[in-house]
């Protein structure tokens, strides 16, 4: 573990929720969507029904509410989706966030203070849609967290600088047709250097520049311990 990761681990030793505070954490259970799952076989899982199908299945054998992981998570969620796809031989399909699975409408909630750092709605197919940027100040320390997948709701009244308390409500997850064409979730993300990014920021990237998104997007889980 390196500096930077030693100190968003020491924010808190306790799991912290950035989903509805009444779905408690025993209710979430691991979910592998990468290409090493056999049970993915088959499955056309770049179709949000296909994709919530096998969800709730997963979600059933566990009673569970919140199906949860990915971070560095090899996955054909994107094969279908052309602007992951820099060049012909070069796939964007490594996950650099930490998904979060479970029902639209779902409220977020801000794992620690901050102020709004930028928002958008990235409506390409395939994107985050609507999607929010917080900036945080730990220690004398600047980091970022992305909400993607969110409702248009979720983006009316904010301005840049706009100030969130830890657990307050931000946003609300959004249904397939506005997320842009995957089953509803929550994509969360840590950003150390936002590179010029506004509103927006790789979530998922090719595995020749793995190493530096990588060091520049660790993992979330390492902040919220909520365990995979």
């Amino acid at each position: 573990m390196d500096s930077y990761t030693e100190l968003l681990s020491s924010f808190s030793k306790d799991p912290i929720s950035i989903l509805d505070g009444s779905i408690l954490f025993k209710d979430y259970t691991p979910l592998d969507l990468s290409i090493n799952n056999i049970e993915l076989a088959g499955l056309e899982i770049t179709n949000p029904e296909t994709c919530q199908d096998y969800i709730t299945k997963v979600l059933k054998r566990s009673n569970g509410r919140i199906a949860h992981g990915g971070y560095l998570e090899m996955r054909n969620l994107y094969t279908d989706k052309a602007s992951f796809s820099d060049t012909p031989s070069v796939q964007r399909n490594i996950h650099l966030g930490i998904d979060y699975w479970c029902d639209a409408g779902t409220t977020v909630l801000v794992p620690l203070a901050s102020t709004v750092h930028s928002f958008k709605n990235n409506s390409t197919k395939g994107d985050y849609g609507p999607t929010i940027i917080l900036e945080h100040q730990l220690y004398g320390h600047t980091f970022y967290t992305l909400y993607g997948h969110l409702s248009l709701e979720s983006m009316e009244g904010l301005y840049a600088g706009k100030q969130f308390k830890a657990g307050s409500v931000l946003a609300k997850l959004g249904t397939p047709d506005i997320n842009v064409n995957y089953a509803p979730h929550l994509h969360f993300q840590i950003i150390r250097d936002m590179n010029g990014y506004v509103g927006d920021y790789p979530g998922v990237a090719a595995a020749i520049d793995l190493d530096y998104y990588k060091k520049n997007c660790p993992d979330p889980n390492v902040l919220l311990k909520i365990e995979s």
